[in-house]
């Protein structure tokens, strides 16, 4: 009798578990917040299921996964100073310019005889004063960022053009070239460092009082400056960071194709923005995550890379990101 009575009793607390875990799946489906930190999971899956379907033995190679992790480095770096000034409900336009900026600052610098490292720190400041004069126009000056980051976006790019002459600089380094396509293992240098970096950020956004300011000023700038907290500072130092990843990456850049480049690549800045939103971080600040566009940055690469080897023209890439860029966008704006 009592061994019936302990099998109906445990067949029960089974149903009731059963019960209470569909309750709670059903109720994280229906939260928006759930798609847009899972939502960048979900698409890179299909999208390696889809290419890996079509040409399992182009995308699928241990060749081509390297090249698609060696392409998400520079812009993975871009996105983590995105990262930050979304997260202040801000936007930087600027970014791929400041990169420019720095390309052509540190070609200078080296073929005027600097060594790498110097030539690389003159590239970072560069990027870190254009981040500086955003900052404070936007912050001090209360101009709208989208104006203040366009016109960076102009200037950069002019600097860029008159330093060089609209030339390239031609950069032969035996260090930088390892630094292109070296490898740990199956992962490349250049992930590792976009990877450290990663971490470091991730670290300064939820671990430290500066993080906290950080999710603070973009999620009510007003409530954020009545704790205390000098939002004026805070805005100065992610437009700061944004430039000085943007400058480092210029560094990188260089390495990768073996010269400084004049012409700034907007789909680097397109792909920024798109990786922010698709990783989760929120439009209206207040709410990220690095890893998450760091995914998104490799998902879009993937994508551009799986239609180049299916045979897709590349301008259809570009409607492919604007259009992830869009829907991203319209799923944030649910959530909010």
């Amino acid at each position: 009798m009592k061994s019936n009575e302990t099998t109906s009793n445990s067949s029960t607390s089974v149903e009731e578990f059963d019960a209470s875990f569909l309750v709670k799946f059903r109720t994280r489906l229906k939260d928006p917040y759930f798609w847009a930190d899972w939502m960048v999971v979900f698409a890179f899956l299909l999208v390696v299921i889809i290419f890996g379907a079509i040409a399992p033995t182009k995308f699928l190679t241990m060749y081509n996964l390297n090249n698609i992790l060696i392409a998400s480095a520079i812009p993975a770096i871009l996105v983590i100073g995105q990262t930050f000034v979304v997260a202040t409900a801000g936007i930087d336009l600027s970014v791929s310019s400041v990169m420019t900026f720095g390309a052509v600052t540190f070609g200078l610098a080296f073929t005027n005889g600097w060594s790498v490292l110097f030539a690389c720190l003159f590239g970072t400041i560069a990027g870190a004063l254009c981040g500086i004069v955003n900052g404070v126009i936007i912050s001090k000056w209360k101009i709208n960022d989208f104006i203040v980051t366009l016109g960076m976006l102009s200037i950069a790019s002019g600097f860029a053009l008159v330093l060089s002459h609209g030339s390239p600089r031609q950069v032969i380094n035996e260090s930088l070239s390892k630094l292109a396509i070296g490898a740990v293992g199956e992962l490349p240098y250049l992930m590792i460092i976009a990877l450290v970096l990663a971490t470091i950020a991730h670290f300064a956004l939820f671990n430290t009082r500066f993080g906290t300011h950080v999710f603070a000023t973009g999620g009510n700038e007003d409530s954020a400056r009545s704790m205390g907290i000098s939002t004026v500072r805070i805005k100065i130092a992610v437009y700061t960071i944004s430039g000085v990843l943007a400058g480092f990456a210029a560094t990188l850049a260089v390495s990768r194709i073996g010269s400084a480049e004049p012409a700034a690549n907007t789909a680097l800045l397109l792909n920024s923005v798109a990786a922010v939103v698709l990783g989760g971080v929120s439009l209206f600040g207040g709410r990220g995550t690095i890893f998450g566009p760091i995914m998104a940055t490799i998902l879009l690469q993937s994508l551009s890379n799986g239609l180049t080897v299916v045979g897709v023209a590349s301008y259809y890439q570009y409607i492919s990101i604007g259009s992830v860029v869009i829907i991203s966008a319209m799923l944030v704006r649910t959530s909010k």
